[in-house]
């Protein structure tokens, strides 16, 4: 191996190892703060209504937010930048939810940081994309990013215990500001760039995209089905007669799942069967996996399904990731992940979070069978999205 190539080879290296470490950060960041702040809110002075709406809120902001932040990175070529940029406005914004009393003030914080933190994920899977062409390489900096959700939600909650609520925003703030630094350290190529004479298309010319669009319905329907579980799986498993502690392995299990998937079996399977099918897998697995939740809280049928999180969430978003850079060129790259995590997975996980309270209310588990229909419904759409030009 030449000089050139040893060369080119650790670089290439030290950009992986630093894009780990921004994924690690930004997902710790989320875990930190994301399963405590309508705890700190409470300790702030606001009541449950108050909580519920500032969240709402702040998901519609999050939803205008995301999109238009990514489609400035892709007009002025600079997505590195301006994450570099959202996780330091992110970092400000957090650390000031430490200094706020009163709903007006908490409001304008949460609304503020919200818009800061909106396109982060993309954008870090914009920069990430570009950085690693190997699906197995991305499939292992997504998958720290999982176990560094989980590992700064555990250490979190035990922070906590000792300090009070106040400790989440704080080890927030600090985890994005690290990844404004890691992200300043990243080649400066990283990410796409492109020519100004190219920066026309954007959202128009991915709404005209008939393979972005089914992609993207696909991830709504496959992702919407979850809601229920999100919402309510606990409250059945407690009414069954399975404890906090248990539930709560239940859940790390799923996670677990899911960064087995990322790191191994999910590029392993793209490489195999291709993304068309590997969505189409996710969704039939979304489909078993809210049948047996529907007929049963028996602890080892929970503990066989939740398993399938694996493939139902990333096997899926490895599978869209990777028809996005099949389809969308680099140029509309921010803004097409930015449409995709804002619909395909944000909007269409709170509409069916609406749904589910009402399934829940009039038929209670037997809710879940809605929810399998739903994933059902998008092996169709699925179907033949590699073939669509």
């Amino acid at each position: 191996m030449s000089a050139t190539e040893e060369a080119t080879e650790r670089d290439e290296r030290t950009g992986s190892g630093r894009l780990l470490l921004l994924f690690a950060t930004l997902y710790g960041a989320y875990g930190a703060l994301s399963p405590f702040l309508p705890a700190f809110l409470e300790t702030r002075g606001l009541g449950p209504s108050e909580i519920g709406t500032l969240l709402s809120a702040a998901m519609l902001v999050r939803l205008a937010a995301g999109p238009l932040t990514g489609r400035l990175a892709d007009r002025h070529g600079a997505v590195r930048a301006f994450l570099a940029g959202a996780l330091a406005l992110s970092a400000v914004l957090t650390l000031a939810f430490l200094g706020g009393h009163g709903s007006f003030v908490l409001f304008a914080v949460a609304l503020a940081q919200a818009a800061a933190t909106a396109p982060l994920a993309p954008l870090a899977d914009t920069v990430a994309l570009a950085g690693s062409r190997d699906g197995a390489v991305y499939g292992c900096i997504r998958g720290a990013g999982s176990a560094a959700f989980i590992a700064t939600t555990v250490l979190a909650g035990s922070i906590i215990g000792i300090f009070g609520y106040g400790a989440g925003p704080l080890a927030c703030g600090v985890l994005f500001a690290a990844g404004a630094a890691l992200t300043l350290r990243l080649a400066r190529n990283a990410g796409p760039a492109m020519p100004a004479e190219d920066a026309g298309g954007g959202f128009a010319a991915l709404a005209a995209d008939a393979r972005f669009r089914r992609l993207v319905l696909a991830a709504a329907l496959v992702i919407g089905a979850h809601a229920m579980h999100d919402a309510f799986a606990v409250i059945v498993w407690q009414a069954a007669g399975i404890g906090p502690r248990v539930a709560g392995l239940l859940w790390a299990e799923a996670v677990l799942a899911e960064v087995m998937v990322f790191l191994w079996l999910g590029p392993r399977l793209l490489a195999r069967i291709g993304p068309d099918r590997a969505l189409a897998l996710a969704a039939l697995a979304g489909a078993l996996r809210w049948a047996v939740q529907a007929q049963t809280s028996w602890l080892p049928g929970l503990v066989l399904i939740q398993a399938l999180h694996g493939l139902t969430f990333a096997l899926l978003h490895l599978a869209c990731l990777r028809l996005i850079v099949e389809t969308v060129p680099e140029q509309r790259r921010a803004t097409a992940l930015t449409v995709y995590g804002t619909f395909g997975l944000g909007l269409a996980s709170a509409l069916m979070l609406l749904l589910s309270g009402s399934l829940y209310d009039h038929v209670g588990t037997k809710g879940f069978w809605v929810m399998a229909a739903v994933s059902l419904s998008a092996v169709p759409v699925a179907r033949g999205l590699s073939d669509i030009r």
